[in-house]
């Protein structure tokens, strides 16, 4: 008679809400009893949320609070989830914030420190602390930047720095653990139809409450989510989404100014740099 399959384990980070929360449904409705996720966000009331329509489809679910801009907490998910499930399979480094403010209304650059803190640090924090367990999965991690973190957008300096330093990370991390049998995908999706940029900081530093970007045609975030769990079970290197994402990427070598004009086109009006 032969056992019960071990099911896979995966952490999601930022699974409260957006991406990250249709990630866990998605997975949990197609792989039921053979999943165990570990979820983790800062808001426990909509962990807790996502967490019971994973675990309605069958999954085990742990929900795990937690701040990735916190060096601790980020050491605290990975041993919960070990203790709990006895391995690790695959992490989502998917927790972010956005931003979006013209660089010369900036007077306070502490919220810049804040944003790398938690789109690069919590990443690689959490990284850190899973890659022996990953290892010894031979498991994938997934990361998921922003065609700004390719492609600089006006306006977004802070979130473009911190995107790109994210891609730079897991480029150089993807060919020092590819011998250990560990994926790396990098996952690069343009606008989605979330809320990120409304809860994203302003020029003072404080929630937006709007969008500087223009959100007509915004991918679905199941549309979204689907094409990064496709990319992560394939163990692909990279998922850029869209056409135009994949244009700007081939004319940023052959036609820079051109990529520049695309990038100032997204912008609402409102916001465009001005003088």
């Amino acid at each position: 008679m032969t056992g019960a399959r071990t099911p896979r384990v995966i952490i999601i980070t930022g699974a409260s809400d957006g991406i990250g929360a249709e990630m866990a449904r998605q997975l949990a409705a197609k792989e039921g009893a053979g999943l165990a996720l570990v979820l983790a966000a800062r808001n426990a009331a909509q962990l807790d949320a996502v967490a019971a329509e994973c675990a309605a489809f069958g999954a085990q679910v742990l929900a795990v609070p937690t701040d990735v801009g916190v060096q601790i907490q980020c050491r605290r998910l990975v041993i919960t989830a070990v203790e709990r499930f006895g391995r690790i399979d695959v992490l989502v480094n998917n927790a972010g914030r956005s931003a979006h403010a013209l660089f010369e209304e900036v007077e306070d650059l502490g919220w810049y420190e804040e944003l790398m803190r938690v789109n690069l640090w919590g990443s690689v924090w959490c990284t850190q602390a899973a890659l022996p367990h990953l290892k010894d999965a031979r498991g994938s991690i997934v990361a998921v930047s922003s065609l700004a973190g390719l492609i600089g957008v006006p306006g977004r300096t802070a979130y473009s720095a911190t995107k790109f330093a994210m891609t730079g990370f897991f480029e150089a991390l993807r060919a020092e653990v590819k011998g250990a049998g560990v994926s790396v995908t990098t996952a690069y999706p343009g606008v989605v139809a979330t809320k990120i940029r409304y809860r994203g900081f302003n020029a003072q530093g404080e929630a937006a409450g709007a969008s500087g970007l223009k959100e007509e045609g915004a991918m679905s975030v199941e549309e979204c989510a689907r094409l990064i769990i496709e990319g992560m079970n394939a163990r692909r290197r990279e998922v850029v989404m869209s056409a135009k994402g994949k244009l700007g990427r081939f004319l940023k070598l052959l036609a820079p100014g051109m990529v520049e004009k695309m990038a100032l086109a997204a912008l609402k009006d409102e916001v465009k740099p001005h003088g």
